[in-house]
């Protein structure tokens, strides 16, 4: 069962003005979620990862174990319910 957990990073790709990233490192920091982010905008080979993995080049774009999320907002409640309790 996919579950976030605590001690294994997930991947967050992302741009600096993009609010929806934002929400998402600090929803993600308040429940000590660790992660990794790709900056898109600092390496055009984190924006072709996403482009690999949605098809789109659509920032936030988040990785738990293997299973990809485009966008937060939208996938908060999904997101959510894989905290572990």
């Amino acid at each position: 069962m996919l579950k976030i957990d605590s001690k294994t990073p997930i991947k967050i790709y992302t741009i600096p003005t993009c609010s929806d990233c934002q929400f998402a490192k600090r929803f993600f920091n308040e429940h000590q979620i660790l992660y990794i982010e790709f900056n898109c905008e600092e390496d055009v080979n984190y924006a072709k990862e996403v482009l690999e993995l949605t098809g789109k080049q659509i920032v936030p774009t988040i990785v738990i174990q293997d299973k990809v999320f485009v966008g937060f907002s939208e996938n908060l409640n999904e997101i959510s319910n894989l905290l572990q309790t």
